[in-house]
């Protein structure tokens, strides 16, 4: 199932830093403190539209209403650049009120699922461009400060090193247009297809390297990483200076932790104890239906939070 179709939404967060404790500039400050009667988790989950439709309702105003109930102090939603001016300001001023962080949303070239970036052609340099300053105006209005950055399929005409290169020039133009902002592309390495060029977190590192910019870290999709190479503590801690982002998702069927293999327990912990202080995308769907399944997936994250 492609990523950009199994979310309905997604979102871009607002960046007085980089996700990680670790990094300079990161996000320093804890998730907002809960309102009175309210229970936040350890760690800075967020939902995404549709999650909780069956307890919230259609609106995703009063979905994330309800998240903040349910004690989730950020969202995401990748489809955010796709939204109507008033309800992107909508979402932004009903986040600001409740005191809830935003996350990513991508930066939706039309050309990310399709080879682009890699092929070092100035058509999607060009649109690649256009698409990061429509994203910088979407980010003010939604108080974000991450966007997703997918930079399409292997051009298997060229040498890797060459596709690198070209990847590599194209997100500089991108980093110049968010630094100024204080915004950060991330990279995703994803295991949708083996067309993708971005595979791993490795890879992702050595890019953010070569790109050497603030405005542009990796997206650490546990998912996808379990996925792809496994591994999973000692390479995120091994990339730690570059990712400034999270996402989870279990292994097999990509829905809430407890229902696959990865033991999400673990890692958040060790995510605690590193001073992880960003926010972690839940990027997964549902392992049961309606109300039920909604509240059986908060019973999950409150089971694998529980590593105090």
């Amino acid at each position: 199932m492609e990523r950009r179709k199994f979310l309905q939404q997604g979102t871009f967060a607002g960046i007085s830093a980089l996700a990680l404790g670790g990094l300079t500039g990161s996000n320093a400050s804890a998730a907002p403190a809960p309102a009175a009667g309210q229970k936040t988790f350890n760690l800075n989950y967020a939902p995404h539209d549709g999650m909780f439709r069956n307890n919230g309702g259609n609106d995703f105003l009063d979905q994330i209403k309800f998240m903040h109930d349910q004690g989730f102090r950020a969202i995401e939603d990748n489809g955010m650049l796709g939204r109507d001016v008033a309800q992107q300001e909508k979402i932004g001023n009903l986040l600001s009120k409740l005191g809830m962080q935003m996350g990513v949303f991508v930066v939706d070239t039309g050309n990310n699922w399709k080879t682009s970036l890699a092929s070092g052609k100035q058509e999607f340099k060009d649109n690649f461009v256009d698409t990061c300053k429509k994203s910088v105006e979407v980010a003010k209005r939604c108080n974000a400060t991450w966007a997703t950055v997918v930079p399409g399929f292997f051009d298997r005409s060229l040498p890797i090193g060459i596709q690198t290169a070209h990847v590599i020039d194209g997100l500089r133009r991108g980093a110049e247009i968010f630094e100024p902002h204080k915004l950060v592309m991330v990279l995703e390495p994803l295991s949708d297809t083996p067309d993708l060029f971005l595979r791993t977190s490795e890879q992702s590192y050595e890019i953010c390297k070569a790109v050497n910019s603030p405005a542009c870290k990796i997206l650490y999709d546990i998912y996808h990483m379990q996925r792809n190479t496994g591994n999973l503590i000692p390479v995120m801690d091994m990339c730690w200076d570059e990712i400034a982002y999270i996402q989870i998702g279990d292994n097999p069927g990509r829905n809430e932790p407890t229902t696959g293999e990865i033991n999400y327990k673990n890692i958040f912990k060790h995510l605690h104890k590193k001073g992880f202080k960003g926010v972690l995308g839940m990027e997964h769907g549902n392992a049961k239906p309606g109300k039920e399944g909604e509240m059986a997936l908060i019973k999950a994250y409150r089971d694998s939070d529980n590593f105090l």
